[in-house]
């Protein structure tokens, strides 16, 4: 990593490591980090709230496989239809037939939409399994959802992934992205906005107010929490898209790009939630 003329040349390694075969990848250890962080921050909430740790230690099995399969289904539907609708076993196997063979790649492609629409079905699923109140237990989860959602934000930054737009040279924030991988070539070479980092530096603000409001009224309405959480966090995605480049060529003739279209409804029913009577 350098700095030249104002602008930072990102050019760091994806991996930390590597034995044999094996790699670990910043992306993958903040990824790891986020579910850590949730659940050392949700162990201090269960039990200010009474709660057990095994109670804890089901939900996040629900949440964690919400997350993962939400996420992945998620992008499929929303970003990759025509190519997912043509190779259904791609969804839900980390191989994809390159060149007349099957090679292992990983899941190539998280939404995060559709990780919010899985881990409000985990949720539920949840809640109904231990009949726990859903709007409780969903304003407790939200409190450490944003720290998780800067990690992983965190991890894209370090793949090189989900770039921000060009940015003015002079921008002292700027980055290249060497190893963005871009055709043509010279892409890889533009000072663009980090917007990963600006939407990370956003859900952190938003898991600072969230705490604050918990730790000053623990007994407010059920629900206004997670409505708060759903209306700010969503908004915060909803303008940071403006400084990013669209992620598949479809989204270039629309008004709004996926990810505006699909925070507005969240929105909706974070409103709702503030401003429904108890």
């Amino acid at each position: 990593m350098d700095f030249i003329f104002n602008v930072i040349h990102w050019n760091i390694d994806q991996e930390i490591f590597k034995i044999g075969s094996f790699g670990l990848r910043y992306y993958s250890l903040c990824w790891l980090l986020a579910f850590a962080a949730s659940y050392v921050l949700m162990l201090k909430v269960f039990k200010r709230e009474g709660k057990s740790q095994e109670d804890l230690d089901k939900l996040t099995i629900y949440i964690f496989l919400g997350t993962l399969i939400g996420a992945r289904i998620g992008h499929c539907l929303f970003y990759e239809f025509d190519y997912y609708i043509q190779h259904p076993l791609e969804m839900i196997l980390p191989f994809r037939k390159i060149d007349g063979s099957w090679k292992l790649t990983g899941f190539m492609g998280l939404a995060s939409h559709g990780g919010a629409i899985g881990i409000l079905t985990a949720l539920y699923m949840y809640a109904r399994k231990t009949k726990t109140n859903f709007l409780w237990i969903a304003d407790k989860l939200v409190l450490v959802v944003p720290v998780a959602g800067a990690f992983i934000r965190l991890g894209n930054f370090f793949n090189s992934e989900i770039l921000g737009k060009p940015a003015d040279p002079n921008l002292p924030w700027a980055v290249i992205f060497e190893n963005a991988g871009l055709q043509p070539q010279h892409l890889n070479m533009l000072p663009r906005h980090p917007a990963q980092l600006y939407e990370a530096l956003g859900y952190i603000l938003l898991f600072v107010l969230l705490w604050v409001m918990y730790r000053k009224n623990q007994r407010s309405k059920p629900g206004l929490l997670f409505g708060i959480f759903l209306v700010v966090l969503f908004a915060i995605r909803f303008i940071i898209e403006f400084f990013k480049e669209n992620q598949e060529a479809f989204e270039n003739d629309m008004t709004f790009n996926m990810g505006q279209v699909l925070s507005i409804p969240f929105i909706i029913v974070g409103l709702y939630l503030i401003f429904r009577k108890p």
